[in-house]
């Protein structure tokens, strides 16, 4: 079986997300058949939301579209390391497999502060492969966040 990696999809939400104004995080999640089933990017100001982010807005559309809470086997491509309340809800989804680009020391939740996925009560875990196309998704925020200071 080949590996096929679905960031670039998730780098093209970001950037997106980044021409709306938003923080450029990209999420894509791909069924266990190498379907992509949903894909988003992040919408907190468009939608006056907290809970806005690309990861919570692709595992709705995707658990929609399977018509279950439930994501079994999935896997979720995403941009930048999910926050603890984006890895709860990956949890509590039970995807298969987290790929994530540049890792978020500010504000992770899975490498970073309370590592969601070791925490007792996570009853879910996934598997975890970090740096994935992590230098042009670091770019992409380094890019935004140096425009908007200067």
């Amino acid at each position: 079986m080949t590996f096929t990696s679905y960031m670039d999809l998730a780098l093209e939400e970001a950037r997106a997300a980044a021409a709306r104004g938003e923080v450029p995080v990209g999420a894509v999640i791909v069924s266990p058949q190498g379907e992509v089933v949903a894909r988003a990017g992040n919408r907190t100001r468009e939608l006056f939301d907290p809970t806005g982010h690309a990861e919570i807005l692709a595992l709705r559309a995707a658990c929609a579209a399977a018509g279950s809470e439930r994501l079994v086997g999935h896997d979720l491509y995403v941009t930048l390391e999910p926050c603890p309340m984006c890895a709860s809800a990956i949890s509590q989804a039970r995807i298969a497999r987290v790929y994530y680009g540049a890792a978020d020391p500010k504000s992770g939740g899975v490498a970073q502060g309370p590592r969601v996925f070791e925490h007792p009560q996570s009853h879910h875990v996934p598997e975890v492969y970090d740096g994935i196309a992590a230098q042009e998704a670091e770019a992409l925020l380094k890019g935004f966040f140096a425009g908007r200071r200067g």
